[in-house]
C-alpha cells in the first residue's frame, strides 16, 4: 500500500507476490529443514488451505484482469467472513457461526490445535502491556514501510533496476523476515497447525491488503509477462506446499528443501529473466 501510494504499482505487486512466495519457503520449508518436519491433521489443512487457495485465485484473477476489482472483493468477503466467524467462535456450538454438532466439534478440535492455553491471571497481567506494544509496533511498521519503499525505489532508479525486481527480491523478503522468525519458532515447538495457519493467514492478508482492497480505488492489473510468470510461480509453490502437507507425515526435510529450492529458483529466474 505504501508503494501504491507512491505511484509504484510494479513495486507493490512485486512486494505482495515476492512476500507470499518467501513466506511459504521460509516459514514452512525452512522450518521443516530445521525442525525435521511440519505436520498437521488433514482437517486442519483443509480448513486453512481452502481459504488460502481461494483468496490467491481471486487476487490472481484481479491482477490478470479476469475478474473486476468489485467482483474479486465481494467474493473475498464471501470466502473470508465465514472463516473469521468460525475462528472467533472457536467452532463451538452456539458460536459466531452456528453449525451442526458433529461439524462444530470437528472444527473446535481443529482450532484447538492452533492455540496454546494460557491462565486467566497471565492474560490479565500482560494485557495492557501487549496492547501498548501493538500500538507502538504498528507505528514503527508504518514508518518503516514508507522509508523502506522510498529508499528501495530510489536505489533501484539509481542502479537501473526495475520496480518489479525491487519489490520481489528486496522489499518482499525484507517485510517477511519477522514472519520467517515466527514460523521457525512455531516449527521448533512442534506446532504445525499454528505454523500453517500463520503462513496462509499472512499470505491472505497480503493479497487482501495489497491487491483486492487497493484494486477498488487504483489500477493493480499485471501488465508484463514477468509479473504473470511470478503469479504462476506463486501458484506452483502453494500447490507443492499443500500437496506436501497432505502427505502422510507431512512435510519432512526433503520437501522442506524442495520449497527452499523453489524459492532459490524463483530468485535466480528474476535475476536472469
Amino acid at each position: 500500500m505504501a508503494a501504491l501510494a507512491s505511484g509504484q504499482r510494479a513495486v507493490s505487486a512485486g512486494v505482495v507476490v515476492g512476500s507470499n512466495i518467501f513466506n511459504i519457503a521460509a516459514m514452512i520449508g525452512l522450518s521443516a529443514l530445521i525442525a525435521g518436519g511440519v505436520r498437521l491433521s488433514r482437517a486442519a489443512l483443509a480448513f486453512e488451505g481452502t481459504v488460502g487457495v481461494l483468496v490467491t485465485l481471486l487476487a490472481a484473477g484481479v491482477l490478470l484482469n479476469v475478474l473486476t476489482a468489485l467482483t474479486g472483493a465481494v467474493l473475498a468477503v464471501v470466502v473470508l467472513l465465514p472463516y473469521v466467524l468460525l475462528v472467533l467462535g472457536g467452532g463451538r456450538p452456539g458460536g459466531a457461526l452456528p453449525l451442526p454438532g458433529k461439524l462444530s466439534r470437528s472444527l473446535a478440535g481443529v482450532l484447538a490445535t492452533r492455540t496454546r492455553e494460557r491462565s486467566p491471571q497471565a492474560h490479565l497481567l500482560d494485557h495492557r502491556r501487549q496492547m501498548a506494544l501493538i500500538v507502538w509496533d504498528v507505528a514503527l511498521i508504518l514508518l518503516g514501510s514508507l522509508g523502506m519503499v522510498r529508499s528501495a525505489v530510489a536505489l533501484g532508479e539509481h542502479w537501473g533496476v526495475s520496480g518489479t525486481l525491487i519489490g520481489v527480491l528486496v522489499l518482499g523478503p525484507l517485510t517477511s523476515i519477522p514472519n520467517a522468525q515466527t514460523g521457525v519458532r512455531l516449527g521448533l515447538a512442534g506446532r504445525g497447525a499454528a505454523l500453517v495457519s500463520e503462513t496462509f493467514a499472512s499470505n491472505t492478508i497480503n493479497l487482501l491488503g495489497g491487491v483486492l482492497a487497493p484494486a477498488l480505488f487504483v489500477t493493480v492489473t499485471s501488465r508484463t509477462s514477468s509479473e504473470r510468470l511470478d503469479l504462476a510461480w506463486l501458484a506452483a509453490i502453494t500447490l507443492v506446499c499443500l500437496f506436501g502437507l497432505a502427505r502422510r507425515g507431512g512435510i519432512g526435510r526433503r520437501w522442506g528443501a524442495l520449497l527452499v529450492l523453489l524459492y532459490a529458483g524463483f530468485f535466480v529466474f528474476q535475476l536472469l529473466y
